[in-house]
């Protein structure tokens, strides 16, 4: 089982990864769709972000929303783009979208190395700069509990997983 299947299954089953301490981007990263039914499909649009979607029905544009949105991100970032803040959003068509758990452990990776090179951080943990980059890689990152639990004890920060 892949680390994306198995953070699926849990979440499935109501198990999330909550956070590594020290992000400021909160227990989970969120970003919201508004969704508006025009004609025959349900449209959806990110105030944060560029992307559109739509669905033939709101359950639809809702799975259709999480992938749009998740893809978008995890290609925009391991191109070295910074995530666009995500703002708390309400009113009428207003849907949260999370983001996926190897993608905000990826972003909070680099945004927890601040301004450290990869390098000095693989050091740290008694890593290769190449496996370390694989964690700051959407697209590759799977870290074991114990790994994160090392990163957070060379950067300082207290981790905290909770299922929900």
């Amino acid at each position: 089982m892949t680390g994306s299947e198995l953070v699926k299954l849990l979440k499935k089953n109501g198990w999330t990864l909550d956070r590594i301490s020290g992000s400021d981007r909160g227990p989970n990263m969120i970003y919201h769709a508004k969704i508006v039914k025009q004609d025959n499909a349900f449209i959806v649009s990110f105030p944060d972000l560029p992307n559109v979607t739509y669905g033939d029905t709101l359950e639809d544009a809702l799975k259709n929303a999480e992938e749009a949105l998740n893809g978008a991100l995890e290609a925009d970032f391991e191109r070295g783009y910074t995530l666009p803040e995500a703002k708390a959003r309400h009113g009428r068509g207003m849907h949260p979208i999370e983001i996926y758990p190897h993608i905000e452990i990826a972003y909070t990776l680099r945004q927890l190395r601040n301004g450290h090179s990869q390098a000095e951080i693989a050091g740290k943990l008694g890593i290769s700069q190449q496996a370390y980059q694989k964690l700051e890689n959407p697209r590759k990152c799977n870290p074991t509990v114990k790994t994160l639990e090392k990163i957070s004890s060379v950067l300082h920060k207290k981790l905290e997983v909770s299922f929900i």
